[in-house]
């Protein structure tokens, strides 16, 4: 599949980084803790254009838009997922109640046609819920994996996301800064020469 149009992240660091954003029928796994603005960053992918795909929100009260996913089984979830930008939050709540047999069944299989149709997934998996054999799964399961990480230093928070895995690509070479601002993540779109 050479020369495709890439979907744009709605983030336009991220849009570098990945030489112009997601190739359409990628599965993308975003993994990081609660706080770590992934919410945020699959809301901006969802929204980077009106009208095209379906927030299928399994974890809390669904935003306006957003579709209440919670209680869904895998029939019902796949007819929610309209669009070319789909987004699943969470994975995790997946996991937890399906197993991870079942979810990772799910992510290859049950959702095949929507990606061989060109859609765009993007699962939220929550750090430190799950067993080390279950992360792994899920980490093959993706064609895109990406981790946001922050931490702590003295009175300030240092944020970064690493593009760890990309499907028939080259993976960046380094992680990237980024912020957590009123309209979501902004990533740096510069490099330091030290």
């Amino acid at each position: 599949m050479a020369d495709i149009t890439r979907r744009s992240t709605g983030i336009a660091g991220l849009d570098l980084a990945l030489e112009g954003g997601f190739p359409p029928g990628t599965r993308i796994i975003i993994s990081g803790s609660p706080l770590s603005g992934l919410e945020l960053l699959a809301q901006q992918f969802w929204q980077a254009e009106e009208g095209t795909g379906a927030y299928l929100m399994l974890d809390a009260v669904p935003l306006e838009g957003m579709t209440d996913a919670r209680g869904m089984d895998a029939a019902a979830l796949i007819a929610a997922m309209q669009g070319e930008r789909i987004v699943v939050d969470s994975l995790s709540t997946l996991i937890a109640a399906w197993g991870v047999d079942a979810a990772t069944e799910f992510v290859l299989e049950d959702t095949r046609a929507i990606i061989e149709g060109g859609a765009n997934i993007v699962y939220l998996l929550y750090t430190d819920l799950h067993t080390p054999h279950e992360e792994a799964r899920m980490m093959r399961a993706a064609d895109i994996f990406i981790t946001l990480r922050h931490q702590v230093h003295g009175n300030e928070f240092e944020r970064t996301l690493a593009i760890e895995k990309l499907k028939d690509a080259n993976v960046p070479q380094r992680v990237i800064p980024y912020h957590i601002i009123a309209r979501g993540l902004e990533l740096s779109t510069t490099s330091r020469v030290v």
